[in-house]
């Protein structure tokens, strides 16, 4: 009647929570979870490398290099973004090209070069909703207070 643990199943509920909250998280956030997967697939992949695990390897850069192209680039505004988008769409260019050499070459090196090119992107991506929040909080702060006239 009842059966044990069915990965199917799991891999069901698992997949329909991921769509759910899709649509439930802002276009911020959403970038921020990009960011967050393509640093945390690239460390994968370092660390398979590291282990000789050939297959986590190829499968954690495929996955890194899915982020990058599918996510990344496809959600920058090319036409309204400017010379930012466009400095941002070559940063993703070139460290998609470079993860497909380290995946090649086996080469640890240029994985890290990728994180380190954009760690830096994914932090100030972060500050910008932390400073937007906080601007936002002291204009509503600032309305809320009484004005007081001077003696």
């Amino acid at each position: 009647m009842f059966t044990a643990y069915n990965p199917r199943a799991a891999s069901a509920y698992q997949r329909i929570n991921v769509e759910t909250s899709m649509h439930t998280i802002d276009q911020h956030q959403l970038v921020s979870l990009l960011f967050e997967g393509l640093l945390g697939a690239i460390a994968t992949a370092r660390g398979a490398l590291a282990r000789g695990d050939v297959v986590a390897k190829c499968n954690s850069i495929a996955k890194a290099i899915r982020i990058l192209e599918e996510g990344l680039s496809t959600a920058l505004d090319r036409e309204d973004g400017g010379a930012l988008a466009e400095n941002l769409g070559a940063l993703y260019d070139y460290c998609l090209h470079r993860l497909i050499l380290a995946n090649a070459r086996n080469d640890d090196a240029l994985m890290q070069e990728v994180m380190r090119l954009i760690e830096p992107v994914a932090q100030g991506w972060n500050e910008i909703k932390k400073t937007g929040s906080l601007a936002v909080a002291a204009t509503e702060g600032a309305e809320s207070r009484p004005v007081m006239a001077e003696a």
